[in-house]
């Protein structure tokens, strides 16, 4: 990891439920304040405006964020997972906005800093470093990354979790729930209630630092032999459930390969593929947060630093047949094939109307026919995410159709539709053929 531009002095987290409930509902009164102000200024013009262009306005979005971005924890969590495609959904101004999510959250002043590490280390826990830079490197929705260089020599970078975080998980995934319900985003028939509780029980995971640490040293046996990527080593005698020490690792964000050659970026992009075809299929482990914080590049070795394993998840060999099903029928162009099989993983609901399911199928077809098109699948045509995007709003914009598929499913959309981004970003053409031949 590299250090990125200077933080600000930080805030303090709101570490108490009481006070990151008076945020939340003070963030909900200034929103509907906005809304109430524009609405009777549209009103005032002749306008007659929709309660949804009311709540989506870039000054309602910025509240929201802003205030999201100061809580840190399990609302901003949410609010990143909300977000993580809007460049593709929402308007310009307000995508712009909603980045704000994505991007590194407002670090801890120095102060709770001290008190977190006095509480893990025990007071005097300075002697044991030669340097220990308290300003952070990297700061996210549960914890921000600090540098530091042991007595003994290690370099390494620690992780640091926001003080109350695991307290406030359960009653922050209700209140943004709660907000979303009011605002009318979230149609009223549908039911949310095992996606809350499946989010409060990762977000538990995700805020467990012995249990990233364990599930690092999973993943560094299982990639230990891979030439192309590379995993932190843990350093158990400073790890505790809050504090989360590894190997610090030269690297650059992975988005500067943008101006990279051509070959390099389809190399780069053909090992992202591979591993989420592998966690998928051989592992049946995956790491489901395709943030692009958690890969970077070390220039010098050539290979992807792969980083943040608290979002892991195990996937049942049921499952992993279920999407192998599908791949191959995919490869065949067995259509039928192919539609039985996104019944069986959740992807097409039985249960709601013909021309929902219909639409789910067109959206499908449109996403196979480039793959079967040519041996090389080029993630830099913009045609391609168009016609995706343009299909996939008009079938959002009928919420009667509205189903959650299981969460393994969600999830799993989530890491190849994060892969995908991140291929097309650095406008990569990757074999996808054979890579996903290997698998099946």
């Amino acid at each position: 990891m590299a250090p990125r531009t200077p933080f600000r002095d930080g805030s303090s987290v709101p570490s108490s439920r009481l006070s990151r409930l008076a945020r939340l509902g003070g963030m909900a009164t200034g929103v509907a304040g906005g809304m109430l102000l524009d609405g009777a200024r549209q009103f005032a013009r002749g306008g007659r405006p929709r309660l949804e262009d009311l709540l989506m306005t870039p000054a309602n979005v910025l509240k929201v964020t802003e205030q999201l971005a100061q809580l840190r924890g399990a609302a901003m969590k949410m609010g990143q997972l909300m977000s993580m495609d809007a460049g593709d959904v929402l308007p310009p101004e307000l995508a712009a906005i909603m980045a704000r999510l994505r991007a590194d959250a407002e670090p801890m002043p120095r102060a709770q800093v001290q008190s977190v590490l006095d509480r893990g280390w025990g007071k005097g826990w300075e002697t044991r470093f030669d340097f220990f830079a308290f300003r952070p490197i990297a700061a996210a929705s549960i914890g921000q990354v600090h540098r530091a260089q042991t007595a003994d020599g290690r370099e390494l970078a620690i992780k640091i979790q926001y003080p109350g975080v695991r307290r406030s998980i359960d009653s922050d995934v209700d209140n943004v729930a709660t907000l979303l319900r009011v605002s009318g985003i979230l149609p009223r028939h549908l039911d949310v209630s095992p996606l809350l509780g499946e989010a409060k029980r990762q977000l538990h995971e995700e805020a467990d630092y012995e249990r990233e640490a364990d599930c690092i040293e999973r993943f560094g046996a299982l990639l230990r032999d891979h030439p192309g990527v590379v995993v932190p080593a843990v350093h158990r005698d400073l790890t505790r459930p809050e504090i989360l020490a590894m190997d610090y690792l030269h690297s650059v964000p992975i988005e500067t390969l943008e101006s990279a050659p051509q070959a390099e970026r389809d190399r780069v992009a053909g090992l992202l593929v591979d591993l989420a075809l592998r966690e998928l299929f051989a592992f049946r482990l995956m790491q489901t947060d395709p943030n692009l914080a958690n890969y970077r590049y070390d220039p010098a070795t050539e290979r992807i630093v792969l980083l943040d394993f608290g979002a892991t998840r195990a996937f049942s060999e049921d499952f992993a047949e279920r999407c192998r099903a599908l791949a191959a029928a995919a490869l065949a162009g067995d259509r039928e094939a192919a539609r039985a099989a996104l019944v069986r993983i959740g992807l097409i609901d039985e249960s709601v109307p013909q021309r929902h399911q219909d639409k789910v199928m067109a959206l499908f077809d449109l996403a196979l026919e480039p793959f079967l098109a040519s041996d090389i699948f080029d993630f830099g045509d913009p045609a391609i995410v168009r016609a995706l995007r343009e299909q996939g709003m008009d079938f959002a914009a009928e919420r009667d159709g509205w189903r959650l598929p299981p969460t393994d499913t969600l999830f799993l959309h989530r890491k190849f539709g994060g892969t995908y981004l991140l291929a097309a970003r650095l406008k990569a053409r990757v074999g996808l053929k054979s890579l996903v031949s290997a698998y099946l």
